[in-house]
């Protein structure tokens, strides 16, 4: 009898298969086996790509010379900690019983690449190869994606994108890492009183590095600046209304040099001197507008702006948020999370009425409360006409929402995990419920030919906010007392109480949490703060929502980044910066946000069929080749002590002695001939290169000998040795027999 196989990505996610499926089964080492069906799974990667040193045994010594190191076919091998599980798959994928292969890893890039990798390691063929591709972990999805899983191979392209990425992260990675460390690390350790620092590179990891110490270099070079604006009492039968003056076209002092803004002055005394040209005890109520403002509510969650709210509201970093939103995925509460759409898509909108009656007996009344209004009243039917659906802004999966499932799961999830999963459900039903409703006010009154102006925004019906209450701490309500609204009217005269100065200042911009990083790692580097400029910004983001918590806990790791624990806070080490200017001076492109989000877009034209990847490739080995190229030569250039200087003076470091590299040594063609305060040496002297060339018969070798040294393995002629008599001679410095030696001439 033939049977089919399903690999999931966990032990417990092929339980739920077994269990969803309504399967007789029997659990085995590594597997659970049924009458028609097997179950198996790839606990994370089996499969990863091999070290350098897996092509030739020499590349396990970091040289210079055997950079960029750039393989013709790319090997692999399987993850020692997990052979036993990966032989366990392999075997079942060889089975002669086993006729279909349903893939059932997380439905994503990285998902893909998971199982592809075993797929190509075991070489299965023969067999029918289904994938199965689903949004949420319920009975219903689960079943729907089986029914409707399409061949492997329509998948391709997502596939050739994740081979491509680790590809372009190993390559990057590699031959950056070596390149500045062989150049750079021996100057770095000495400043950082280490005994070796290897500089770690990456393509996302750099840029994100470049985008923490540039924020914290524009606060600390920030220079503040004052200015005055000018502030007018007024009243009305007792009333007082609080207003600020603004330039007018009708103003005295429109376009003056003086002004700092339109509402403000650069100098104390010029705000004076505009106070005291101001004549006049009264002045008159120019206009009064009054409107109500609506705001709806705003676009479903992706994984980047959950992870932002717990930032700022749980004070956890994202690596956790994505860690809890997976858990309850599991857990059947809610969709997908490793995704970057905000919306929802129309074939879930059409149904999204069967998702919403589940939630109506939730165990919170406010909750339960909004979900019978929305039923009631049947607000869902008509959600395909708003801005929450839309097909277009979706690639893998929709935004991230409750599946009304799982309720029963709920009590057993701590603290966080559940504001989590509410903060998800109370953001979805949001979007079904009335705009906001503001009632705004502004008052424009003149003086002597000066307009003043006041106004005020008070929220009279919460509507959406009743339910989704994130968003009432955003709101700014400057009142203007009703009495006074209720008595000003077009014309009114008001009492001049008194005109002050109240002195402002510009501050610098914040530090990046360790949620706003990633917001701005979302949009190539821009933290947007306002959300609904966000809903418009098409992303092209840095990294992916399934990777970018993890580039900020490798920066922590490593110790280029630190994040307060308590309030999220990141700033760059010590370390970070200096490691920072060495991309700076050496591979500066790596620093930039849209060079590095391009790339990122270039994964996705592959995915999208609209570009070819050897185009991709072609276009990743140049930009390697030329980037080593570059960084070599500037490498012959710039000594560490100069490189280092600005950071040196700011934090008080150690001066490394100076360390200078001028190529490749001739002699084992291995190591870095480095110039120092000794002369000239290979950097693997201590390990039996005998490299080495100080001062010689009185004679100081200079760079331009050990140039032509290295190039030629030979000098020109040098003139100015003397004998131990003190008689003058020529000679050439020779390299023959793997030693330095002279070479007399006429």
């Amino acid at each position: 009898m033939k049977k089919a196989l399903f690999i999931t990505e966990k032990p417990s996610v092929a339980m739920d298969y077994v269990k969803l499926l309504n399967v007789k089964s029997t659990r085995r080492d590594g597997y659970i086996e049924g009458e028609n069906s097997v179950f198996t799974w790839c606990v994370g990667h089996l499969v990863t790509m091999c070290y350098p040193e897996a092509y030739d045994a020499k590349l396990k010594t970091w040289s210079l010379n055997t950079l960029p190191f750039i393989p013709d076919t790319y090997k692999y091998e399987v993850i020692p900690a997990v052979k036993k599980q990966f032989d366990i798959v392999a075997s079942l994928l060889k089975r002669d019983d086993i006729d279909t292969i349903y893939v059932c890893t997380d439905s994503g890039r990285e998902g893909e690449y998971i199982y592809r990798l075993v797929d190509d390691m075991v070489g299965v063929e023969g067999k029918k190869k289904k994938r199965v591709w689903i949004d949420s972990q319920t009975e219903e999805e689960i079943k729907r994606g089986i029914k409707e899983a399409k061949d492997l191979e329509e998948y391709d392209a997502l596939s050739d994108s994740a081979y491509l990425r680790a590809k372009e992260d190993y390559l990057q990675g590699i031959n950056f890492s070596r390149l500045l460390t062989l150049i750079y690390g021996d100057a770095l350790a000495q400043v950082l009183n280490e005994d070796f620092t290897v500089i770690a590179v990456g393509r996302v990891m750099s840029c994100v590095l470049g985008m923490i110490v540039d924020r914290e270099r524009d606060i600390k070079n920030f220079v503040k600046d004052y200015f005055y604006k000018i502030q007018g009492s007024f009243t009305l039968n007792e009333e007082v209304l609080s207003t600020e003056w603004k330039v007018t076209d009708e103003s005295r002092v429109k376009d003056s040099p003086k002004l700092y803004s339109d509402s403000g002055f650069k100098k104390k005394e010029d705000a004076e001197e505009f106070i005291d040209s101001v004549d006049g005890k009264f002045a008159v109520v120019k206009s009064i507008t009054k409107h109500t403002e609506k705001k709806n509510a705003p676009l479903l969650f992706n994984l980047a702006e959950i992870q932002n709210l717990c930032s700022k509201r749980l004070k956890i970093p994202p690596e956790e948020t994505l860690s809890i939103v997976q858990e309850l995925y599991e857990k059947k509460l809610v969709t997908y999370p490793r995704t970057d759409a905000r919306v929802l898509s129309t074939a879930v909108g059409k149904e999204i009425g069967k998702t919403i009656s589940k939630l109506k007996n939730y165990q919170n009344k406010d909750i339960s409360d909004a979900v019978n209004m929305i039923l009631e009243n049947k607000s869902y039917q008509n959600i395909n006409k708003t801005k929450y659906v839309d097909d277009k802004k979706i690639t893998d999966h929709y935004a991230i929402i409750p599946t009304g499932e799982g309720l029963n799961n709920l009590n057993g999830l701590k603290d966080k995990s559940f504001k989590v999963y509410e903060y998800i459900l109370r953001r979805f039903l949001a979007i079904f419920l009335d705009p906001a409703k503001f009632s705004k006010v502004a008052v424009e009154v003149v003086l002597d030919g000066e307009s003043f102006f006041a106004s005020s925004k008070t929220l009279v019906d919460e509507g959406y906010m009743k339910i989704y209450t994130e968003d009432k701490t955003k709101e700014r309500e400057d009142k203007i007392s009703k009495e006074l609204v209720d008595k000003l009217k077009k014309g009114a005269l008001l009492n001049l109480n008194e005109l002050t100065i109240k002195e402002g200042e510009t501050s610098p911009p914040k530090r990046y949490s360790s949620g706003s990083i990633i917001l701005a790692m979302e949009n190539a580097g821009k933290l947007i703060e306002d959300e609904e400029l966000r809903e418009h910004i098409i992303n092209t983001g840095i990294g992916t929502s399934a990777t970018r918590g993890e580039i900020i806990k490798k920066l922590n790791n490593i110790g280029y980044i630190s994040t307060n624990n308590k309030t999220q806070i990141i700033s760059p080490t010590t370390k970070g910066e200096l490691i920072y200017e060495v991309i700076k001076d050496s591979v500066p492109s790596l620093l930039n946000p849209i060079l590095t989000a391009s790339w990122e877009k270039g994964l996705k034209q592959v995915c999208d069929k609209e570009i070819e990847s050897n185009v991709f490739m072609e276009k990743l080995e140049k930009y390697i080749k030329s980037n080593i190229a570059k960084a070599m030569r500037r490498g012959r250039l710039v000594d560490g002590k100069s490189l280092f200087k600005k950071v040196i003076e700011d934090k008080k470091l150690k001066e490394p002695t100076e360390s200078k590299v001028l190529g490749i040594c001739p002699i084992c063609n291995r190591g870095l001939v480095r110039r120092n305060s000794k002369g000239y040496n290979c950097t693997n002297f201590n390990n039996g290169c005998s490299f080495f060339v100080g001062e010689i018969c009185g004679v100081k070798i200079g760079d331009k000998e050990i140039y032509s040294l290295i190039k030629n393995k030979r000098t020109d002629v040098i003139s100015g040795f003397k004998s131990k008599n003190g008689n003058e001679f020529k000679a050439m410095l020779i390299i023959k027999d793997n030693k330095i030696s002279l070479q007399f001439c006429n």
